[in-house]
């Protein structure tokens, strides 16, 4: 829940409140809590309204966003997880290398 996590201390510094979020977002305040709570996930769209609403980095926020769908992915797979971070990470380097040609 490091997306969540993130929103919630922004929004805790900056004293907004979920509903002015939800508003924001154009989604109802219960949804929003989901999202804080990392009981649902926010669109990608969303993630990036939010960066721009708090004045972030757009890509840090989208990294944490991005984590938090890696890990429930592998949610259960501790004996596995970290060998299949590795090999995906191993291709995307691949990919990368790749396209760079």
């Amino acid at each position: 829940m490091l997306f969540g996590n993130k929103i919630r201390t922004l929004r805790d510094e900056q004293g907004v409140l979920q509903r002015q979020l939800a508003a924001y977002l154009e989604i109802d305040t219960p949804m929003f809590s989901k999202i804080e709570r990392g009981d649902r996930r926010a669109k990608r769209s969303q993630v990036i309204m939010l960066a721009e609403y708090f004045h972030v980095d757009e890509k840090e926020i989208l990294t944490l966003w991005l984590a938090d769908k890696i890990l429930d992915a592998l949610e259960g797979e501790e004996e596995l997880g970290l060998c299949a971070i590795e090999t995906a990470k191993s291709k995307m380097a691949d990919t990368f290398t790749e396209e760079s040609r």
